[in-house]
């Protein structure tokens, strides 16, 4: 005998629907923003607050021209609403995550019924990415709640009623989508299976007039105004170069020659296969059985399946087709998924190799997640040097970590026998314990060292309270972890340059001017013997040096540059 969802009350229910909710917040407030791209983020929204400049976005001294500010915008009015970045950082994507999670319930309710609701709403949660995004301060989680949005409100007008309202929400959304990162337009791509959808069906399919393309046009042009008005208006009123430079970068750049002929994070056409399989884990493994079942149904034109398949399709195609790809590119893919998957899981779940999939997925989980444990427990501190070096960790950080991972094991291994037959309460209960370890115990006890706060701390010990601090070949972290006010000659302005302008900067009061920079970029004019070596973070080396280090009568060469790579 087994269980699936259709066999628990709706107490129980309520239960788990509970434990999403926990494992969700689970965390917040309880670390500092990590790389990659949250300290960057942080550090622009913190500008915005501290400035009132909310238009264009700063990464120090230089325009930030590489993301539109939307999300920073978010961030930024988080930390006015709480008043704490820890939390405010985090807000938006756990909202945008809440946000999806009920679209997603709400949209396979609307198409199929109650229980597919609660199919929906589990079956996305568990897999592995969504939570993953939705605790990190990254664009993504946000992007998918408004693209999410955007294809309930388009499904909905397609398939159950043809209001403009609606038309005009889907266009909204897809248009702040597209100020949020670049690719927010993506929901309109319905509309392409639609059209077969309407050729080839037999049922009766709601019509919709002409003058909702008005309507549809308005949402989008308001959505994309949001920013892109205000922004244009600033920019073609000013003289500025570095305002027309910023608008030529965002406008051209970072969209379409980003997706044509990107120049970094260049993968192979068949990347995202992999990143499906293993990062939508464990949904990836029913897809034996759902794909073929997905295939007998749009072989029917059912509208439902044919449009959330269709556009999932597409969006997969019009990645792939970039040279540039990254995993999280495809995510807005997944709640569509979830939804199109949410009717065939009761019935997937009878099956015995379903079950033995799922269950063997957890059974890993939990035995990598206590051999690890356990490894870190009894290794040697020389063994486990390779694994801190670098990282600005300590063996009280691998001590905490090697904790809540047996933790996790063995509350999850009792876990998966209280369940016994119940696979789908234990998986649902298996990835809630998963994330509230990730979020209690795993990521503050990384926070210190992966933030750079145990280094800038250590900064703060090294010289004087009254000391003036400047930076060179900083990070974000470093900015927004410093405690004073800080010194800098520009993010992606040449070597030479931010020597010659550090050289002129300590000059100026050489006995209480320190200058932090990264241990590589050291210039040929510093004294070693009066340089601090500070610590290593994000795996790289820190110094510090006085303004008293810069040898007598030296100048940095015109042509000298840190031999050095990107991060």
């Amino acid at each position: 005998m087994y269980y699936s969802l259709r066999d628990i009350s709706p107490a129980h229910m309520r239960w788990l629907t509970f434990l999403v909710i926990v494992s969700l917040l689970a965390g917040l407030g309880l670390r500092e923003p990590m790389p990659a791209d949250e300290p960057r983020f942080v550090l622009a929204a913190k500008t915005m607050v501290e400035t009132g400049q909310w238009l264009f976005p700063r990464r120090g001294i230089e325009l930030y021209a590489e993301k539109p500010p939307v999300f920073m915008w978010l961030q930024a009015a988080s930390y006015v609403a709480v008043h704490s970045w820890k939390v405010a950082f985090l807000l938006p994507s756990l909202l945008a995550a809440l946000l999806t999670l009920w679209l997603v319930g709400d949209l396979a309710r609307r198409l199929w019924g109650e229980r597919a609701a609660d199919y929906a709403v589990l079956g996305l949660f568990v897999c592995l990415q969504f939570v993953l995004q939705a605790k990190r301060a990254q664009i993504d989680m946000v992007l998918v709640g408004m693209t999410t949005l955007s294809l309930w409100a388009l499904m909905r007008y397609l398939l159950e009623k043809p209001s403009p309202w609606l038309l005009m929400l889907g266009t909204f959304a897809a248009g702040l989508g597209t100020v949020t990162k670049g690719v927010g337009f993506l929901p309109l791509l319905v509309f392409i299976p639609w059209v077969w959808v309407r050729w080839k069906s037999r049922h009766a399919l709601p019509r919709h007039r002409g003058i909702h393309l008005i309507a549809g046009l308005a949402g989008f042009l308001l959505g994309v105004g949001v920013w892109l008005v205000p922004m244009l208006a600033t920019v073609l009123s000013s003289s500025d170069p570095v305002l027309h430079n910023y608008a030529r970068e965002m406008l051209f750049k970072q969209t379409g020659t980003r997706y044509a002929n990107a120049w970094h994070h260049v993968k192979p056409a068949w990347y995202y296969l992999q990143s499906m399989a293993t990062l939508w884990l464990p949904g990836a493994l029913l897809a034996p059985w759902l794909l073929p079942a997905w295939w007998r149904r749009v072989r029917r034109a059912d509208p439902r399946y044919a449009l959330l398949l269709g556009w999932a399709l597409l969006v997969l195609i019009f990645f792939s087709a970039s040279p540039g790809k990254r995993e999280v590119y495809i995510f807005p893919m997944l709640p569509a998924l979830a939804v199109a998957a949410a009717p065939l899981l009761a019935g997937l779940l009878r099956r015995r190799a379903v079950r033995a999939a799922l269950w063997s997925y957890m059974v890993v989980l939990v035995s990598v997640a206590g051999v690890l444990a356990l490894w870190l427990i009894g290794a040697s501190p020389e063994r486990l040097q390779g694994l801190i070096e670098g990282r600005g960790m300590d063996m009280a950080t691998v001590a905490r970590l090697s904790g809540w991972l047996l933790g996790f094991a063995l509350t999850a291994l009792a876990v998966m026998i209280a369940a016994r037959r119940r696979v789908a309460v234990a998986l649902v209960t298996v990835t809630a314990t998963l994330w509230i370890a990730y979020g209690m115990g795993f990521m503050p006890a990384l926070s210190a060292g992966s933030s750079a706060k145990a280094l800038m701390d250590r900064v703060s010990q090294t010289i004087d309270l009254d000391a003036e601090l400047a930076m060179l070949g900083w990070r974000e972290q470093h900015l927004l972890q410093a405690d004073r006010p800080v010194t800098e000659f520009g993010f992606k302005r040449p070597w030479v340059e931010q020597w010659q302008q550090a050289h002129s900067w300590l000059l100026q009061d050489p006995t209480r001017r320190w200058l932090f920079l990264r241990k590589e970029a050291i210039g040929p004019c510093l004294d070693p013997a009066q340089v601090i070596d500070i610590g290593a973070s994000n795996r790289r080396e820190w110094i510090l040096a006085p303004g008293t280090a810069w040898i007598p009568d030296c100048e940095v060469p015109a042509t000298w540059s840190a031999d050095i790579g990107e991060d």
